[in-house]
């Protein structure tokens, strides 16, 4: 038959429910592979009309129409469509289509909601409901029975390999992965033949799914569209979900596993059953594109029939990668088991067969270990550049070897470690980039060319010379054989030479010199050390094993690959367990004020900062966007260095002389106009504006100060009085006396708007000023950012800085450029804010961005203020100046000189805004974009311009999600900040840019 001869318009459609059910509506045509499938909507309720096609087998109907009646009598909570009944009292109706052929019409409740490939983002909680709502709808039908339920399907898993005949139809290379499936299901079928049976859905695509309309919270409502139920083992329908469930992801199986762990939630899987899982959900996927094959040439404009294969065909081949073993262990780590279903056999026999360290180096007099850390948090570690100089490393592993001349430095086993530093460590997940950094193995520290000897009976299965940085070098795994089970060790970072003398399936005995130690050259550029690794299954590899694991995957590993501990029982090598989150959240609200907060709905731990990054106690890399103190990159090698000497030599107070306060002033005047030539050095930007809120009054006498509309100044008494962001928030009492708001100068939602607003900002300053002198007072000064922060990164309109500045000094009043959030270059094409405007301030104020974090900061004046400052009371600040921070401080100057940052700000911060501009252009909930260099915002608002605070949050914490840190800001917390280290580079932008787009197309990140 010619498809097109059988289609059912939407008019016919309409005829036919209101003919045979008496109901009256508008159809709209839905998808569908047998049935011809119509939405019927009424001002009652909307319904599925479903058109058999002619000749359909009615005992199939029936069997469509009671499993439906036996799911809603057993799961009443579950929305399941019902059968309605036509105008005779019967669940099917007849008629006759225009060819004259029978065909049958039944008429189905709707469920209201949106089908699963509507859905954006579906998460790993989202299938996990799924799961849940899986594993309920199969405990529904175990007690189910149906004649027709017993039937040939092609589309059944168990009968899939009716798709080998057609090989044919494919390429070489799609032949290759299809029949490596094939032919593994078939290997297995007589034990797959044995597992429990039942009737189940079979059909759980993204578009049988429903879901509910809810953008933020969705939750999984039911499964439609029983027709290809059929008779057959149970996982089957697992399989079947997590086929369709896991397409589109970058890694399928850390994908499915939230949805198996659901699935058991509400239906316990069987041991037995979960091997079989990875073949039965690629033959699923076989069946898909097989099918797709062949109806490309039966049916060219049937489209729904094609519409799975180009996915289907990606996950396959992604599939085709993953390891069965490793697939089975995770999915046994989904349900609750034990991932290894050997581990506990291996532990119980290492207790009883332990092993001591001079078996293993017999030439060695050392017999103990000492514990070594070079976890992500290790102070002995140190910094980056320490641990990647490989002879400073080396040279402190032998110093420990002399300070402990009977102990083995030793240790590393699930250590999360961040010094492999090679790209072949990486790779993009589901969720953004992340990094192998789970050691699976125990290291033991000694010179080149210490003797290693095999520990127990073996045999060579691996022998390699693993070449490459950060690689094992020589390696060589054995297989050891008890009674019960095998398992294998592996020693890495031999000589080359050790390598060349084994040969695969050599019989070693216990005792038997496997080789040597290499040095840096041979072993993986490494200092010299065994790295001693037990596996219980090679997961298919050759040649080479991996020795460091992804910490999201650490559970599975630590089952593969227990702790060689077990084997040896060395008393002090335990593995070192951080204090958790929720425990460290405990004692911060025990021991911390609660006006203290977190960022982020849930709160992360920062162990360690690296450049543009900050890395939790895993290894796991976040990308900061938010951080601007680090000015020049977290823990720069340079500024770290120059605080470190220092720090060791002296450190004391400025009333005695020292190089290094004249070297920092002069570096810094350097950077500011010839009029601000005085400096007075202090601790942290809050004291920087307190400081010149003293030199205002000493100068001019005068107390009141005009400052802006949630502006931000510090958190000292004096700051939070001209502050606004705070005073005018929770818990503030609004402005003092002597303290006057001109209105936020945001010419985007403002009080005044448009391109030519300055001016009318300015008179708003010009209004506090004639304010305060009816008062009979004077103005003192004038206090904004130059481009303001906690306002929202709004950049102050043109002109407004340069007149409100000319009004202010013919009061008499001072003029302030608070830079300790914008600048030392981040605005790019200036080195200070106030420069973007053509202005000189008589006071400049900056913070920590100045000491990367370290406490310095600074205010410098015109010589006029400081001079009338000088007026006998002296100023003395125990530590402002001090040598260290001088030190620190000139080495940030210096860093953005050598290094070009305030060229970087330019450049990949007009990049970065320029992609911003361009992602506003694709999604209007962007409404305006701003800012300078490093200094960019961006504002979430809907079609009338209101402010979208929900959107915000949701998007801060979805990007950390995503191992990249936001944080919000502005008077409605609708605003976007990105205040990056200045280190931030081309491909930060582009990663940053990339998942911006990700998560601002997700579904409540739509205005409507």
């Amino acid at each position: 038959m010619i498809y097109k001869d059988l289609q059912i318009s939407t008019q016919q459609a309409s005829k036919l429910a209101l003919e045979k059910f008496g109901i009256a509506g508008k159809a709209a045509l839905l998808p569908g592979e047998v049935d011809f499938n119509f939405k019927i909507n009424t001002q009652k309720g909307n319904y599925i009309l479903k058109i058999s096609r002619p000749g359909v087998d009615t005992a199939y109907l029936d069997f469509q129409q009671k499993i439906l009646l036996h799911v809603g009598d057993t799961d009443k909570v579950t929305p399941y469509p019902r059968v309605v009944m036509d105008l005779e009292g019967n669940a099917m109706a007849k008629f006759k289509d225009a060819s004259g052929r029978e065909r049958f019409v039944r008429l189905l409740t709707w469920v209201e909601g949106r089908v699963w490939s509507q859905v954006n983002p579906q998460t790993s909680v989202l299938r996990y409901k799924l799961g849940i709502l899986g594993g309920k709808l199969t405990q529904a039908l175990l007690d189910f029975s149906h004649p027709s339920a017993h039937r040939d399907f092609e589309w059944d898993v168990a009968q899939s390999l009716w798709t080998q005949q057609y090989l044919h139809l494919f390429q070489p290379e799609e032949q290759e992965i299809l029949a490596y499936f094939q032919n593994r299901f078939q290997k297995n079928l007589p034990i797959y033949n044995t597992l429990r049976k039942s009737v189940v859905h079979n059909d759980a695509n993204d578009n049988n799914i429903i879901v509910s309309h809810g953008l933020k919270d969705p939750q999984v409502k039911t499964v439609i569209d029983f027709g290809d139920a059929v008779h057959t083992q149970t996982i089957n329908d697992l399989a079947v979900a997590c086929a369709y469930a896991i397409l589109h992801h970058k890694n399928p199986l850390d994908a499915a596993l939230p949805l198996i762990s659901g699935y058991h939630q509400s239906f316990s899987l069987w041991e037995e059953e979960l091997p079989h899982l990875y073949d039965l959900i690629a033959m699923r996927l076989v069946i898909s594109v097989t099918k797709s094959a062949m109806n490309k040439l039966k049916e060219p404009g049937n489209t729904y029939l094609l519409i799975s294969e180009k996915p289907a065909w990606q996950l396959l081949k992604k599939w085709y990668t993953i390891h069965p073993d490793f697939a089975h262990f995770s999915f046994r780590k989904a349900c609750g088991y034990q991932p290894h279903p050997e581990q506990k056999a291996f532990e119980q026999w290492a207790q009883q067969n332990s092993i001591g360290l001079s078996e293993l180096f017999p030439s060695e007099i050392r017999h103990k270990a000492y514990p070594l850390d070079l976890s992500v948090s290790s102070t002995w570690l140190g910094h980056q550049q320490d641990f990647e100089d490989i002879h400073y490393f080396n040279y402190r592993i032998e110093r420990l070897l002399q300070k402990h001349p009977d102990r083995i430095p030793a240790g590393g086993y699930l250590e999360p470690r961040t010094v492999y530093t090679s790209p072949t460590y990486d790779q993009i997940g589901n969720q953004g980039r992340e990094s192998r950094t789970i050691h699976l193995g125990l290291d033991f520290w000694l010179p080149e060319d210490t003797a290693v000897h095999t520990v127990l009976d073996g045999e060579v299965i691996i022998v390699e010379n693993d070449a490459g940085y950060k690689e094992y070098g020589g390696l060589v795994v054995l297989k050891h054989q008890t009674k019960a089970f095998e398992f294998y060790t592996l020693y890495g970072h031999l000589s080359v030479q050790s390598v060349t003398n084994l040969k695969l399936g050599q019989k070693l005995k216990k005792g038997d010199r496997i080789g040597y130690l290499g040095n840096i050259t041979e072993n993986g550029n490494w200092s010299p050390h065994l790295h001693f690794q037990v596996m219980l299954s090679l997961l298919g590899n050759k040649t080479d094993f991996p020795g460091v694991a992804y910490a999201r995957e650490a559970d599975i590993w630590k089952s593969i690959c227990p702790d060689p501990n077990t084997l040896f029982q060395l008393k002090n090598l335990g593995t070192t367990n951080s204090i958790a989150n929720k425990e460290l959240l405990a004692q911060r609200k025990k021991h911390l004020g609660k006006s203290l907060s977190l960022s982020y709905n849930e709160p992360i731990k920062i162990v360690r900062g690296a450049g543009a990054y900050l890395l939790d106690p895993y290894g796991n890399k976040y990308l900061d966007t938010v951080n601007n103190v680090a000015h020049v990159g977290h823990e720069h090698p340079a500024v770290v260095k120059a605080g470190q000497e220092q720090m060791a030599l002296l450190n004391t107070n400025s009333r005695y002389l020292h190089e290094n306060i004249v070297t920092l002033a002069q570096a810094l005047i350097a950077t500011l106009p010839k009029e601000l030539s005085i400096l007075h050095f202090v601790n942290s930007g809050s004291e920087a504006n307190e400081l010149a809120i003293r030199m205002v009054k000493a100068a001019t006498g005068q107390k009141d100060i005009i400052a802006s509309e949630v502006g931000y100044h510090g958190n000292s008494n004096t700051c939070i009085d001209i502050s606004s962001y705070k005073f005018d928030g929770k818990g503030g009492n609004g402005a003092p006396e002597h303290t006057h708001i001109f209105p936020l100068p945001d010419a985007f939602r403002g009080k005044y708007r448009g391109a030519d607003t300055g001016g009318q900002y300015a008179q708003e300053v010009q209004k506090l000023v004639k304010s305060i002198q009816k008062q009979g007072r004077g103005v003192g000064a004038l206090i904004v950012e130059p481009i303001i922060s906690c306002g929202g990164q709004i950049e102050l309109p043109k002109g407004f800085l340069s007149q409100a500045y000319a009004y202010v000094r013919k009061a008499g009043g001072l003029c302030i450029s608070d830079e300790v959030q914008v600048g030392c270059g981040r605005p790019g094409t200036t080195f200070w804010g106030f420069q973007l405007h053509g202005v000189v301030p008589d006071i400049v104020t900056i913070g920590k961005p100045l000491g990367n974090g370290h406490p310095v900061a600074a205010v410098a004046c015109t010589a006029n203020v400081a001079e009338k400052f000088a007026n006998g009371m002296e100023y003395f600040n125990t530590f402002g100046g001090n040598p260290v921070s001088c030190a620190i401080g000139t080495a940030v100057l210096k860093t953005i000189r050598t290094e070009k940052l305030q060229q970087n700000a330019k450049e990949i911060g007009g990049f970065l805004k320029r992609g911003l501009q361009q992602l506003a252009q694709k999604f209007p909930i962007i409404g305006e974009v701003r800012g300078e260099g490093f200094f960019l915002g961006f504002e979430l608002v809907d079609t009338s311009l209101r402010p979208l605070p929900d959107q915000t949050e949701y998007l801060v914490n979805r990007m950390k999600e995503h191992f990249i840190l936001m944080s919000s800001d502005g008077p409605d917390h609708n605003v976007i900040k990105i205040k990056p280290p200045m280190v931030f580079n081309k491909a930060n932008a582009e990663e940053l840019l990339c998942y911006l787009e990700k998560i601002l197309g997700e579904d409540y990140m739509q205005i409507r």
